[in-house]
């Protein structure tokens, strides 16, 4: 092996390996118990633990048992034999000391099954090899392979990994694809059943950034700092969206001297999400300021990285049996050994994503490691909705991966082209069923996440946001070729009723104004493309509901609510009572008094429309806790919101039929290289 003298774990480990699968990676020193439960499992009963040399070498101590059936450490094996080239895999171990190695596989409900397992031979200076060969057959519907480690006296993993048997080769092509020879420059059509010749292991990777100046340089500084990660990184593009630029904070210098031409920041104004993604893409498929590699890599700024994220999410897409999107899984940034999303679907009755079938939100791998199969609990909690691991060994198929951390081949974007102009929210979704279209399925893999600000810390649904999540979900919709869009307008108008009852005007002012953009078509998409949030944001400044104040003290004490207020109705009775009154209070006009002091300070988790459809005021504390909003009733302003909205969502139904018509014969225009073109360089 290349890279397998012991003693020289950062030099010879930082060798490009392209038959290097993953890493066996270590906590980095002083990470609290939870998070180190990611990469290792330690017996807590016994004295000492693992001492992390580095992120590849670890010390640990004689009479010492330690496993690696983790998230970051484990083979998602049934995932490899889905989508790969592969038939086997190899677990290559250099070591010091006296130790033993056991190779163990899971089936798809966690069952444990041995598999081979050995004491590593050394030599004179008691340094050893080991290599272990399995064979990928079981693996149809899930299953992991892992290793565990009993260290007979103290021992030294010097480095450790998942290895291909032999080098990427050629992708057989499913679907009509645009190949670009990146040495001559010749672009070919390629047919079914044409071969793409094996993929360089180079990766552009793409940050759009708007006013994060900090975790911009934070996610530079992550990426270079492993050399193996550098060396298949060509360019790292960032579309500079904002006012507060990265070039100016600390530690700037440093990381733009260690990339040199390599990093190209893009000053742009604030097109969103989609703006940002686009110009990545734009740049790196331009005839002549692109880049190379066969893989362009998006990635938000306000995450935290795993750099060998990177690598394995090289090694999944050269792998692949066909050009595929690679998908990183989100881990939750404030609460780090929380796996917050397995994967996700649409459902296309109503047409709005969510979990994939046999998956659950925000899984804590602290209590709940992926040996934990046990039936014990196996409904969950309110407080513990991850009560075993028994799912995280099946493989979870999906329809597309967030932006977070999505890996598009060059092909893709040269077969199907650009995001759409859809500024934030569903451009990843769009994208992705787009190419699923195409014949290029995308993975959520297993092993391959960031960490990122978890949604349900987010008041997106009702923010500004709430916009474009509806006016992108229609146009998505009809894009796609939605037939009938019943349920997705009954899930709006049952939506609107909640928000009216939560007293959230401004949200259902600007989905008012999102079935308005949706209804003046496809031609206005690129047009207001800035414009868009400055105007909504300009909605909603006439709504109490979406000023924030302070704190809940800069305003008068509560005067007091009703007995039982934030009791959750939980049977038919008590729901359909509960409703009642709460219908009968928005019917009168509301009292002034607590438009001017709140009757109740309420929290996140207690602002429901069974305590907010029976109050006049209340303040609301928002999602990130920083503030909160104080929420007045206004019968006659609650009444013509929804009047205008049940006519919008009416004329939708419509002419719903004819939008799908103009959005679809609008989509090639929209993510066109030209269209955006004139968007990027407007006097070119």
């Amino acid at each position: 092996m290349s890279d397998s003298t012991p003693g020289t774990d950062q030099k010879a480990f930082a060798t490009v390996d392209t038959t290097r699968l993953a890493r066996i990676i270590l906590p980095q020193r002083g990470e609290p118990r939870d998070v180190r439960s990611l990469y290792i499992v330690e017996n807590e009963s016994t004295p000492g633990r693992v001492t992390a040399l580095s992120r590849t070498e670890c010390i640990i101590p004689a009479g010492t048992e330690v496993s690696f059936e983790t998230y970051f450490n484990a083979f998602p094996a049934s995932y490899w034999r889905r989508w790969s080239q592969l038939t086997e895999v190899q677990l290559r171990v250099s070591l010091s000391g006296d130790a033993r190695i056991d190779i163990y596989r899971s089936k798809i409900d966690g069952s444990r099954i041995a598999v081979t397992g050995d004491i590593v031979e050394v030599d004179a200076e008691g340094n050893g090899e080991a290599e272990f060969t399995i064979p990928l057959d079981n693996f149809e519907d899930g299953g992991w392979i892992w290793f565990d480690i009993t260290a007979e006296s103290e021992t030294t993993i010097h480095h450790a990994g998942w290895y291909a048997t032999k080098e990427a080769g050629e992708q057989v092509v499913k679907t009509p694809t645009i190949y670009r020879d990146m040495a001559t420059g010749e672009t070919r059509q390629l047919e079914p059943g044409d071969t793409l010749p094996a993929a360089e292991s180079k990766v552009t990777i793409g940050i759009p950034t708007f006013n994060r100046p900090t975790d911009a340089v934070a996610a530079l500084e992550a990426l270079s700092s492993d050399p193996v990660v550098d060396a298949v990184v060509e360019a790292v593009i960032m579309p500079d969206q904002g006012n507060q630029h990265p070039a100016d904070q600390p530690g700037f210098d440093t990381v733009a001297a260690h990339y040199g031409d390599r990093l190209r920041i893009i000053q742009q104004g604030n097109l969103g999400g989609s703006g940002g993604y686009s110009r990545i893409m734009y740049e790196a498929r331009h005839d002549e300021r692109g880049t190379t590699s066969p893989y362009i890599l998006y990635m938000d700024d306000d995450i935290a990285i795993e750099p060998d994220s990177i690598l394995r999410a090289l090694a999944v897409a050269r792998y692949a049996k066909s050009p595929m999107l690679v998908g990183g899984q989100m881990l939750n940034l404030l609460e780090r050994s929380h796996l917050h999303t397995m994967g996700e679907v649409m459902d296309w009755q109503n047409f709005m994503w969510g979990g994939a079938p046999h998956t659950h939100y925000d899984h804590d791998f602290y209590k709940h490691p992926l040996r934990d199969c046990s039936e014990e609990g196996a409904h969950g909690t309110p407080t513990d909705r991850s009560p075993n691991s028994r799912n995280l060994h099946r493989r979870i198929d999906v329809d597309y991966n967030g932006w977070w951390m999505c890996m598009i081949p060059r092909v893709v974007a040269d077969t199907i082209g650009q995001p759409l102009p859809l500024f934030i929210k569903w451009d990843d979704n769009e994208y992705a069923l787009r190419a699923k279209d195409a014949g290029y399925p995308t993975a959520s893999w297993p092993g391959i996440a960031i960490w990122h600000m978890a949604w349900t810390d987010k008041d997106d649904a009702i923010d500004w946001q709430a916009y474009f999540h509806l006016r992108n979900r229609l146009i998505v919709a009809a894009i796609q070729g939605l037939k009938d869009p019943k349920r997705l307008m009954l899930s709006q108008a049952k939506a609107t009723a909640k928000h009216l009852l939560c007293l959230e005007y401004s949200t259902v002012a600007i989905h008012n104004e999102a079935m308005k953009d949706f209804l003046a078509g496809p031609e206005h998409l690129f047009e207001i493309l800035e414009s868009a949030l400055p105007r909504i944001n300009g909605m909603r400044k006439n709504y109490s509901d979406a000023t924030i104040i302070r704190s809940a003290a800069d305003l008068p004490n509560p005067t007091g609510a009703r007995p039982g207020l934030t009791t959750i109705p939980l049977n038919p009775v008590s729901k359909i009572k509960t409703l009642a009154q709460g219908l009968f209070n928005n019917a009168k006009t509301a009292d002034p008094r607590h438009h001017e002091a709140p009757q109740v300070n309420l929290t996140p988790i207690e602002a429901r429309w069974f305590s907010l459809s029976r109050v006049d005021g209340a303040t609301v504390t928002t999602a990130d806790g920083k503030g909160v909003v104080y929420r007045k009733r206004d019968r006659d302003q609650a009444l013509a919101l929804a009047k205008e909205s049940a006519a919008l969502q009416k004329k939708v139904l419509e002419k719903f039929a004819e939008m799908r018509d103009r959005y679809q014969a609008a989509a090639p225009e929209l993510a066109s290289r030209e269209a955006w073109k004139q968007i990027f360089e407007p006097e070119a």
